[in-house]
């Protein structure tokens, strides 16, 4: 197969508002290292962290909620604007990628190529990667929002699914971040609280807490609530309802903000909490006592063992979970489809499609 030189791409040139997302058809198409192989890039997905590292949230020099940066935080998020620190600009963003191999580096074997695969969107970094804690796909090095991307080989995990590529694409950062936050909180028959749970979390985390057995509530609009139930929500009550004091097991968190003490006196005694979001702020008040008298364990959830994504491909393949798709654009309205992920009317995933 013979490839390109250049590619399209949606193109990150700093952090800052929709203005620093650029068009580009002349992006030279990466070149797989030892040990990497190339996808074309088949469909995409918008998530809370693409738009989170534009605008450059994950900077310490934020204290605010998510959307009163949608034009961006200023120089100050700089210097550690995304995930591990700095971001090198230019960035090719995209968390999520389904496609396929057509080219693979030294080390790879050559059985690879044409395998459809899920890119895991975290993972360690390898010998290729800068030396951080962490590499995000479409943070630390360059993503889906471009016709071609190169992944470390054990980071793309083949798939085989009757799905469509942008419904694959809607699960990798999502359903991972949900699963891990189970995994890592020990959920099982259990009773479990989800806030923001029409995101693209929020509605993973209520079918993997279904798959678990739990009784799942999730905290979400009035107008939202019928289409949470029929992804398998047994309860759902309005952001602004009085959670009744030691009725849950598990707090799956994604929001924090004002109202995040509620959610420790929601839970029992001996409860878990996880967090993996903070839309409506990452500062929040702590009563110790809360901590320690009710016995609560908390956990952070970002890194994931590496069989969290294995687990969710199987979970795909014996068709365990569905995508949630609310709308498909193509890559070059991505700018629009951020746009309609701003407005948090939809449920579940924005689907971006690259290539046919």
């Amino acid at each position: 197969m013979t490839l390109p030189l250049v590619m399209n791409a949606m193109v990150l040139t700093g952090h800052g508002g929709l203005d620093c997302l650029e068009w580009r058809s002349d992006m030279p198409v990466p070149q797989p290292k030892a040990d990497e192989v190339l996808v074309k890039v088949g469909a995409a997905a918008v998530n809370n962290t693409d738009i989170n590292t534009r605008i450059g949230w994950y900077s310490k020099s934020v204290d605010g909620d998510t959307a009163s940066g949608s034009d961006g935080f200023g120089a100050a998020a700089d210097a550690d604007g995304g995930w591990s620190g700095a971001l090198q600009f230019p960035r090719i963003q995209g968390a999520d990628c389904c496609g396929r191999i057509v080219a693979v580096g030294a080390d790879v074997s050559d059985v690879r190529l044409g395998e459809r695969v899920l890119i895991r969107a975290m993972h360690a970094p390898g010998a290729n990667d800068p030396d951080l804690p962490l590499i995000t796909f479409g943070s630390e090095r360059d993503g889906g929002f471009a016709e071609y991307a190169t992944i470390r080989s054990k980071d793309a995990l083949r798939i085989t699914s009757h799905l469509s590529d942008v419904e694959l694409a809607s699960f990798p950062c999502a359903f991972s971040t949900a699963e891990g936050m189970i995994q890592r909180a020990g959920l099982g028959a259990e009773r479990v609280l989800i806030t923001g749970a029409s995101g693209g979390v929020g509605s993973a985390a209520i079918q993997l807490a279904k798959r678990r057995g739990a009784h799942v509530t999730a905290l979400t609009s009035a107008s939202k609530a019928a289409a949470l139930r029929d992804l398998g929500a047994d309860e759902t009550l309005n952001r602004d309802a009085r959670l009744a004091e030691n009725s849950f097991d598990v707090v799956l968190d994604l929001v924090g903000g004002d109202g995040w003490p509620h959610l420790l006196e929601a839970l029992r005694p001996g409860g878990r909490y996880a967090v993996s979001g903070a839309i409506a702020g990452p500062i929040v008040p702590l009563d110790l006592r809360t901590l320690y008298l009710k016995d609560l364990s908390f956990h952070g959830c970002t890194q994931q063992a590496d069989s969290v994504f294995e687990d969710l491909i199987g979970y795909i393949e014996q068709g365990e979970v569905k995508p949630t798709l609310a709308a498909t654009y193509p890559l070059t309205e991505l700018k629009a489809a951020q746009e309609m992920f701003l407005q948090k009317t939809h449920v579940g995933k924005i689907g971006i499609t690259v290539s046919g």
